[in-house]
C-alpha cells in the first residue's frame, strides 16, 4: 500500500503551511522583507565622530601629553605653520589656535610656555601633544612617551565675534577680514 508513503509528504507540507500561517498571525505588523545589502556588510550606521568644543573658560586641565611623532617634522598644522620639533608648539582639541599655556609635568615640576598650533592629539585620555622640544623641557622622554601634565592658559586668542584684543585700534583689521571698530565709532 503506497498511499501512506504518498501521504507524508503531503502531511509535512500542510504542516508547514498551516505553521506559516501561524508565525504569520501572531507576529504584529507588516511581514519582514528581505534586505537589499549583502549579509556580509553591517546595518549598523558608523560611529558619528563628536568634535570637541573650544573652551575659552582659562581652566586648568589635567591629563596626559604624549610627544609629537617624528613623521610629522615639516608637515603643515592646523593654523598652517609648519611643525618644527624645535619649537614649543603644541596641538590641543580644545584649546583655539593661537592660544599660550603653560605646560607642567607632574611628576617632575618641570613647565614649558607653548603655542597652541595644532589640533590633536587623537588618542583618548591624552589632553596634549607637545614638540619634542617641548616634551625635553618638561621631562617627558621618547622612551616613555606620555606622562601626567597640567595644561595652564596664558593667553586665549580673541574669538568669532569677540571684541578685538587689548590695545587693538578701531582700524586694525580682525583675522576675519572685517574692520574692528569700538562701541564709539559704530
Amino acid at each position: 500500500m503506497r498511499s501512506p508513503d504518498i501521504a507524508r509528504p503531503a502531511l509535512a507540507a500542510i504542516a508547514c503551511a498551516a505553521l506559516m500561517v501561524t508565525c504569520a498571525q501572531a507576529a504584529p505588523g507588516p511581514a519582514p522583507q528581505a534586505s537589499a545589502q549583502p549579509a556580509s556588510q553591517s546595518t549598523r550606521q558608523p560611529a558619528q565622530h563628536v568634535k570637541p568644543r573650544l573652551d575659552r573658560s582659562g581652566r586648568q586641565r589635567t591629563g596626559k601629553a604624549s610627544i609629537y611623532a617624528d613623521k610629522f617634522k615639516g608637515r603643515k598644522m592646523a593654523d598652517g605653520t609648519r611643525m618644527d620639533p624645535q619649537d614649543d608648539n603644541a596641538a590641543s582639541k580644545t584649546l583655539p589656535l593661537g592660544a599660550t599655556a603653560r605646560v607642567t609635568n607632574a611628576e617632575t615640576g618641570q613647565s614649558a610656555v607653548v603655542t597652541i598650533r595644532d589640533r590633536g592629539p587623537h588618542v583618548p585620555g591624552r589632553i596634549v601633544d607637545l614638540s619634542p622640544a617641548t616634551a625635553d623641557k618638561v621631562g617627558i622622554d621618547k622612551q616613555r612617551g606620555v606622562a601626567k601634565v597640567v595644561v595652564t592658559p596664558i593667553s586665549l586668542p580673541p574669538g568669532d565675534g569677540d571684541a578685538p584684543a587689548r590695545g587693538a585700534s578701531p582700524d586694525t583689521k580682525r583675522d576675519d577680514g572685517h574692520r574692528a571698530t569700538s562701541p564709539q565709532t559704530r
